[in-house]
Formats: structure tokens, C-alpha cells, sequence
């Protein structure tokens, strides 16, 4: 690795650069940050650079001072992301279903399970642990900014795919039998074994990323294994039944407002059942 030192030095005969005059219009010079470009020392050294106080434009680049832009350009924008994804999200499963509640139950169990998936990911990778298990890897105390953003939009949206499978199932038992506890059995029965099959397809395609030599790629590949094994299992397959059964009637709550906005503007997956009134009940 090179040594950190000063690469440009200006003399009284003008400036230097390798053994070589340079022009005197700009000076460069180069640091070579001990613990590495992604680790959180890394980022305090560009701060503290682009800090100090300069009689001219001072300009600091690297791969340090790219992560650290990067961070603050995904970040700025989160927020806002953050918000059309849910109100999307939950716009949609309403149009769906008619209900206020299901929506609301889908987006925090899926984000439930990404909470866990990030969390392992940040154990596993940024601190160091079960090195031995994922394979080898080079720890560096911090996480990409883009990978996470990448594993939750592949994760997310497989995870409310298989979230529509299930509730289409549930609620074609709910409008011929009208009860909650028989429809979620019949939809799990109905789905199981797709949901199994499918995670199990996707699951091997994304551990295959988990074997690469590239700590991004191997990051990816557990992360998104991890994702889908425990979206398939715990959420879709004891979550979801544990709190609708649990809500019952709740399930289908509908104001009446919503009520109008619904049968006027929902989607299902047959004309019929999008008529005013062919769908589930609604619960005043």
C-alpha cells in the first residue's frame, strides 16, 4: 500500500510534482487514509478537509470523498423515496382489496422482515461476525450506500408479490364464504407451496451471488437470500395469518367514503368482482 504524503511541494523556484516542474496556477496534494475509503474514518478525514478554511477553491475527490457524496445525495432524497413508495404502496393494495387495514398490516411486516434482513447485513458485515460461515471477506466498519438501497427495492418488491399471491387467494375465499379464519387457511393452502417453490428458485439464484470473491456481490447474494427465505417463511407463512386472524372482522374495515372511492376506481382480478358490492364486505 502507499505510503500518505505529500505528492506536489511548492519551493521557492516554483511548484514540483514527481521530480518535475509543474504549473503554478493549482496545487494538488494526495493522502492515502489508513483504515480505507469506506470506513467512517475515511469519511471524517473528507469532512474535516472540505472544512478548513482556504484563501482559494479547494476541491477534495477520491474514493473517500465519492462514497461521502454519495451518502449525502442518497440521503438528501430518502425521505421524499421514502414517501411515494409508501403512498403508492398503500394506494394500491387499497384499490385491491377495499380495506384500510390490510394495506396498512402488508407495508409494516414487509418492512419488518427488511429490518431484519439490514440488521444481519450490518452484523455480519460492517462488524465483522460469522466471517467463517459467509466466507471470507474484508471488513470495513461501514456499508455501501447503494447496496442497501439496491437489496430493498429487489427485496420489497419480491416481498409484495408474493403478498398479492396470498391476498388474492384469502379474499376469493372471503366473498364466497364471508369468514375470515377459513379464508386465510383456504389462501395459505391455496399458496404454500408456490411461495416455497418460488422462494426456494430465487433463494439458490441469489446465494449463488453469495459465493463471489467481491464483497458487494457476496453482501447482495446473503442479503437477498436472507430477504426472500424469511419473507416466504416467517412473514408470509406466520405473520400474515397470525395478525389477520387475529383482526377478524377488522380485516375489511372500510369507511364510507373510501367505500365510493373504491368501488369506483378498484381493481381485482375479474370484472365481476370489480362491480359495487361483488366484492369482500365491508365493516362499517
Amino acid at each position: 500500500m502507499p505510503r500518505a504524503g505529500v505528492v506536489c511541494v511548492y519551493v521557492i523556484c516554483g511548484l514540483w510534482s514527481d521530480s518535475q516542474p509543474a504549473a503554478t496556477n493549482a496545487q494538488a496534494t494526495a493522502f492515502d487514509p489508513a483504515p480505507g475509503r469506506a470506513s467512517a474514518e475515511g469519511g471524517e478525514l473528507v469532512d474535516g478537509l472540505r472544512s478548513l478554511p482556504a484563501p482559494v477553491p479547494a476541491l477534495v475527490g477520491g474514493d473517500a470523498a465519492a462514497l461521502a457524496d454519495t451518502t449525502a445525495a442518497v440521503g438528501a432524497r430518502l425521505v421524499p423515496a421514502a414517501a411515494i413508495i409508501v403512498l403508492v404502496v398503500l394506494t394500491l393494495l387499497f384499490l385491491f382489496t377495499g380495506s384500510v387495514l390490510i394495506p396498512v398490516k402488508a407495508l409494516v411486516l414487509n418492512l419488518l422482515s427488511l429490518t431484519a434482513t439490514f440488521g444481519a447485513i450490518v452484523h455480519v458485515f460492517q462488524e465483522g461476525h460469522l466471517r467463517g460461515l459467509v466466507g471470507d471477506f474484508q471488513v470495513t466498519g461501514t456499508t455501501d450506500t447503494l447496496l442497501p438501497v439496491l437489496m430493498f427495492c429487489i427485496a420489497f418488491g419480491v416481498s409484495m408479490d408474493y403478498e398479492m399471491f396470498l391476498l388474492s387467494r384469502i379474499m376469493e375465499e372471503h366473498r364466497r364464504t364471508g369468514d375470515t379464519t377459513t379464508a386465510v387457511a383456504f389462501g395459505l393452502e391455496r399458496t404454500g407451496r408456490l411461495f416455497t417453490a418460488a422462494a426456494l428458485v430465487l433463494a439458490v439464484t441469489m446465494a449463488a451471488m453469495a459465493t463471489s470473491g467481491l464483497t458487494p456481490l457476496k453482501l447482495l447474494g446473503v442479503g437477498l437470500t436472507l430477504a426472500v427465505v424469511l419473507d416466504a417463511t416467517l412473514v408470509r407463512m406466520l405473520l400474515v395469518p397470525a395478525v389477520m386472524k387475529l383482526a377478524g372482522r377488522a380485516n375489511w374495515w372500510c369507511p364510507k367514503p373510501l367505500r365510493y372511492v373504491h368501488a369506483r376506481f378498484g381493481v381485482s382480478e375479474t370484472a365481476a368482482e370489480a362491480r359495487p358490492g361483488a366484492g369482500s364486505k365491508a365493516v362499517a
